[in-house]
């Protein structure tokens, strides 16, 4: 039996995933938050994108088994979670107006493979590859250590969208009140490079350097070599050695002299690795000779490696996001949680698709049906439904989301403790 997707069998597929796949219990209980307010969850929007793109925002549920019956009857190709809004999302034209505000969401970010056309040869708009992969995997380690080393989040939930990009989910109770300003200004903090149509031709860099751009460049050199010059070959012919050079600080282009020397350089060596080595040692002997910061091939490596966000989505409070879990209708694949721990292992085209895993299910369901009968009679069907992701290679995902969720309730749970010390305390 082939496992191929094909786009065709969504409508047939769907209402087994979600009827027997897809993980409620852990994803109610993050998105609940303990409870932390009442009608927290009841206030949430949920927008669903049903075949021949019908588009239904403000849908909104009581609780998990409402969300479960209503998922398994629209079936939803495409899931988004919206904000925690002042009154419920389906009341939002009936209430006063001007009363209807969005209240809390999760801090989120958006990294798009093709806001950085412009410095990977492999690939171009939809398609990625394991050679350009890397950039997501530069961007989750650039801004996982920023969100959590220098604004202090704990529960930051990383997401393959399913296609060619990266989603990040900032949790903490600190980072859902933030206001549209405060977003803004985490975001901005984390742009030093933009990328697709607002794409800038250099990143300025002076002393002294900022902490945040030390971090991040001890994260570009670690994966610059294998990324730029051996995959993507920067330096590998003129066209592309005089787009990394236009990226050179004027003060090491002066009078045109040291351009020159590091072009007769480049005739003298053929790999891109060598020419890199010339490239720095001429930009070392300039920062000597003009007795200044000069940071040309630090300038070269943000902008062909630093992450590219969309930080309109981070902005908005009210602004909708891919939920993880959502399959993605043209690859089949699913959105998975990513573990940060295995992060440089992570391998896009191993994420299961929707008929994968329906097909692992059937099989393992007719492998056992006579077993499976005896063990689980008179066992309730939901009960039994929360094994059957386990049967498939989906498992290892939810995993990974069930240790998020859990953290998240250990630190609830903390605080709560925490709070009863002090209260007996006074």
């Amino acid at each position: 039996m082939s496992y191929e997707y094909d786009q065709a069998s969504l409508p047939d597929l769907l209402p087994l995933y979600y009827r027997r796949l897809f993980p409620f219990s852990q994803y109610f209980r993050w998105l609940n938050y303990g409870g932390v307010t009442k009608n927290y969850f009841q206030n949430r929007e949920f927008s669903f994108t049903l075949k021949d793109d019908i588009y239904v925002r403000y849908q909104c549920f009581n609780n998990q088994s409402e969300l479960e019956k209503e998922m398994q009857k629209m079936n939803p190709y495409k899931i988004d979670i919206g904000a925690v809004y002042s009154h419920r999302p389906s009341q939002h034209n009936t209430v006063k107006s001007g009363t209807f505000q969005a209240l809390e969401k999760e801090l989120v970010f958006d990294i798009d493979m093709t806001d950085y056309d412009d410095v990977r040869n492999c690939c171009s708009a939809a398609e990625i590859c394991s050679k350009c992969w890397t950039l997501m995997t530069i961007a989750i380690r650039i801004l996982d250590r920023a969100l959590k080393e220098d604004f202090g989040f704990k529960h930051r939930l990383w997401v393959y969208s399913g296609r060619r990009g990266v989603h990040c989910w900032v949790c903490d109770e600190a980072a859902r009140k933030l206001t549209q300003s405060a977003r803004a200004a985490v975001a901005e903090y984390l742009s030093a490079v933009k990328g697709g149509e607002e794409a800038i031709k250099k990143v300025q860099l002076s002393d002294p350097i900022h902490p945040f751009i030390k971090e991040s460049l001890k994260v570009l050199q670690h994966y610059f070599e294998d990324y730029a010059l051996v995959n993507q070959d920067i330096l590998g012919s003129k066209e592309s050695i005089d787009k990394v050079l236009a990226l050179l600080p004027e003060d090491i282009l002066f009078k045109g002299s040291p351009l020159d020397l590091l072009q007769n350089d480049f005739l003298k060596v053929k790999t891109a690795a060598l020419r890199w080595e010339c490239l720095k040692k001429r930009v070392l002997q300039m920062q000597g000779a003009l007795k200044k910061g000069v940071y040309g091939d630090w300038d070269i490596m943000f902008q062909y490696c630093y992450p590219r966000l969309d930080t309109n989505v981070s902005k908005g409070v009210n602004h909708l996001l891919k939920s993880p879990f959502s399959v993605h209708p043209k690859t089949g694949r699913v959105s998975v949680p990513i573990d940060l721990k295995l992060l440089d292992q992570f391998d896009p085209f191993a994420v299961p698709t929707i008929s994968l895993i329906c097909q692992e299910l059937d099989k393992a369901l007719e492998g056992d049906e006579e077993a499976n009968d005896k063990e689980n009679e008179g066992e309730p069907e939901q009960k039994r439904r929360v094994r059957d992701y386990k049967k498939t290679s989906l498992a290892k995902y939810v995993k990974v989301f069930e240790q998020f969720v859990e953290k998240m309730e250990q630190s609830w749970k903390g605080e709560l403790l925490k709070k009863s010390d002090q209260q007996k305390d006074f």
